[in-house]
Formats: C-alpha cells, sequence, structure tokens
C-alpha cells in the first residue's frame, strides 16, 4: 500500500515538472511545459535587446560629448593625460577609519603621547649629535662686558665642556670629586650606539602619534559630514592634515 501511494506520488510529480510526450521521445529527455518555454524564451529577448540597445548606444556615441572624467584630463602633446589626484589618506590610516572608532584612535595617541613623554625623561632631551637643541641667552648693559664676557668663566666650567648640553659639572665639582662612569673608547661608541637606538625608537613613537591625531581628525570630520547643514569644501583632504569644511552658521535655540 505504501509502496503505491509512493509510486502515484512519483508519477504525480513527474507530471508537474513535464509535458505529456509519445514513449517513442521518453529518451530524448524532459519535455518543458509551454508557459516554462514561454518564461524561458521572453528572457532570452529581453537579453537580446538589451545587447542589441548597448551595440547601437556605443556605435551613436558622440566623441566628443562631455562626461565628467574630461575635468581631470590635459592635452599634452596631443595626447590624453590623466590628472593624479594627491593621496588622501595612506593604506594604513584607511585601514584605521575603516575599522576603529574615534575613542578608539584617541585611546591609543594618549598611550602613545605618555610613552613620548617617558623616553623624552629618560634620554633628558639630549641630542645625539651633540648639537645643542635651545640657546642660553645672556645679557648685558655695556659693549664693553659684552667684549669681556667669558662663557666658561661664567658657567663656572672648563672650556672644553662648553659644548656638551648634560652633565657638565663646575671646575668646583671637579676638584672634589673623581671622575665618574666611562672612560674606554669602546664603552663610549656602545653608549652612543644604545643612545642612537633610543632616538630612534623616540621618533617613531612621534611620527606614530602625529599618524594617530590625522586618522582621529578625518574620522571627526566624517562624523560632521554627517549633519544636513549647508557646508562649503575649503580645503581638501591630504595625507597629513583632514579636509576643511565652512558650515553655514545657524542658530540653534
Amino acid at each position: 500500500m505504501a509502496a503505491a501511494f509512493r509510486k502515484a506520488a512519483k508519477s504525480r510529480q513527474r507530471e508537474h515538472r513535464e509535458r505529456s510526450q509519445p514513449g517513442f521521445r521518453k529518451h530524448l529527455g524532459l519535455l518543458e511545459k509551454k508557459k516554462d518555454y514561454k518564461l524561458r524564451a521572453d528572457d532570452y529577448r529581453k537579453k537580446r535587446e538589451y545587447l542589441r540597445a548597448l551595440r547601437k548606444k556605443a556605435l551613436e556615441k558622440n566623441p566628443d560629448e562631455f562626461y565628467y572624467k574630461m575635468t581631470r584630463v590635459k592635452l599634452q602633446d596631443g595626447v590624453h593625460v590623466i590628472k593624479e589626484t594627491k593621496e588622501e589618506a595612506t593604506p594604513e590610516q584607511l585601514k584605521l577609519m575603516r575599522t576603529q572608532d574615534i575613542k578608539y584612535i584617541e585611546m591609543k595617541r594618549v598611550a602613545e603621547v605618555k610613552k613620548i613623554e617617558r623616553l623624552k625623561s629618560e634620554l633628558h632631551l639630549l641630542d645625539f649629535q651633540g648639537k645643542q637643541q635651545n640657546k642660553h641667552v645672556f645679557f648685558f648693559d655695556t659693549k664693553k662686558e659684552v667684549e669681556q664676557f667669558d662663557v666658561a668663566t661664567h658657567l663656572r666650567t672648563a672650556p672644553e665642556l662648553i659644548e656638551r648640553v648634560f652633565n657638565r659639572p663646575t671646575i668646583e665639582t671637579l676638584r672634589k670629586e673623581k671622575v665618574k662612569g666611562v672612560t674606554l673608547q669602546t664603552q663610549f661608541k656602545r653608549l652612543a650606539k644604545e643612545r642612537q637606538k633610543q632616538y630612534n625608537h623616540l621618533s617613531q613613537r612621534i611620527e606614530r602619534e602625529k599618524e594617530l591625531f590625522v586618522v582621529a581628525q578625518k574620522i571627526q570630520t566624517r562624523k560632521d559630514l554627517l549633519d544636513k547643514t549647508r557646508k562649503v569644501k575649503v580645503k581638501s583632504a591630504t595625507v597629513n592634515s583632514p579636509a576643511i569644511y565652512k558650515f553655514q552658521s545657524r542658530r540653534k535655540r
């Protein structure tokens, strides 16, 4: 009984899918119904007409017709050259702007600022090459004092230590205490190499903090653009700065 029921259901399903046909044509496969054939034929004709219209439009297109790409093309020696647009952001900045929120960027930037301040305090703001970053200004009342002025005497130190910006003891200190620290040339080279490494690390941190600051500004600019207030673009975005917009002043209650 169950087998007969399954056989009847199977035959009904086959009748629903295909048209009835003579037995000698069964080896050719299914014969689709007329409504299925009409749907397939209409879809084929629609696509054929669409392709024919596209070919006609391409053949009849005016080569001098304006299109927006013309605004970025210049004619040089009879050849059209597309003007390269300036990069508004680096790939790393784009990745951060798409994946992270402005609060997260600000948190990372503040962390970088703290690390920079700690590195600066460890290095005592010293320059590796020994060049003095800040200037020490002395004030005098007369020209005679300027002519008789001696830096070593005024600072009470040895003339050989004037150019140093750190660890510059006075003559009294040198007389009372012994020389401390490294004295061998190899030790000086090793310390100089370590200091250079620290300064490279500091410069990388500073660049990272600047990049995070620019990313945060660009994200904030994008959020500000969601406002429907009328605005005018004053300056385009660059790698080192966000775009600048001038918004219409509106009085809020």
